[in-house]
């Protein structure tokens, strides 16, 4: 049945899922990356500036996001860390989810959620007071950023180009964040420093 009630119904489910706040973030493009200093899930304190010297990801994370599912699930997120990491590139999953939202999980479902979808960043991170999260502007999950060897912020934005919950789509995409890391790995400025991040808005 094509209703107006249902047609509002459909409406108001995706702007629940694009819908993404709004506050003044620190973090701009072609400055220094704001230092922070977070706790992973077994209880080791991290800072950003620990990570002077390297290429750093950080990817904002909601395990039951459809659009992190689809990143996940489908291996894409995970091949991305392993070649990242391999490659010296250290990747901070941030989940800035406030206390008791969805896809806040603690310690142990988080490590399980990892370990069945093949995770492998350098940690993963909790940010409930959302502190993390609004100092980088972090609308969406997932939520990118690449920051250079010299702390500069160079990639803010999406994953890739095709804005989609939709697994066949990731081949079809242009992958944002692997052509920021290998403009680092040349020494260049990304072709696109800044894209419009796609996903579940940050439960903060």
């Amino acid at each position: 049945m094509n209703s107006p009630l249902k047609r509002l119904f459909v409406a108001a489910s995706l702007l629940a899922v694009f819908a993404v706040p709004t506050f003044a973030a620190k973090a701009k493009i072609g400055a220094a990356a704001p230092d922070f200093t977070l706790m992973d899930l077994e209880g080791s304190s991290h800072n950003l500036s620990d990570f002077a010297g390297k290429t750093v990801v950080l990817e904002w994370v909601n395990p039951e996001c459809p659009f992190v599912v689809k990143h996940y699930r489908s291996g894409n997120m995970p091949s991305l860390q392993e070649t990242a990491t391999n490659d010296g590139v250290v990747w901070l999953v941030i989940n800035s989810g406030s206390p008791g939202a969805q896809g806040d999980y603690n310690a142990d479902k988080a490590m399980a959620w990892m370990e069945k979808n093949g995770a492998s960043p350098s940690a993963y991170l909790r940010d409930q007071d959302g502190t993390v999260g609004r100092l980088y502007g972090a609308k969406t999950t997932p939520h990118m950023y690449v920051i250079n060897p010299d702390g500069t912020l160079v990639y803010n934005g999406a994953i890739d180009s095709i804005p989609s919950a939709n697994t066949r789509d990731i081949a079809k995409a242009e992958n944002y964040v692997t052509a920021a890391l290998n403009a680092v790995q040349s020494g260049v400025m990304p072709a696109r420093s800044a894209t419009q991040p796609y996903g579940c808005s940050v439960k903060y």
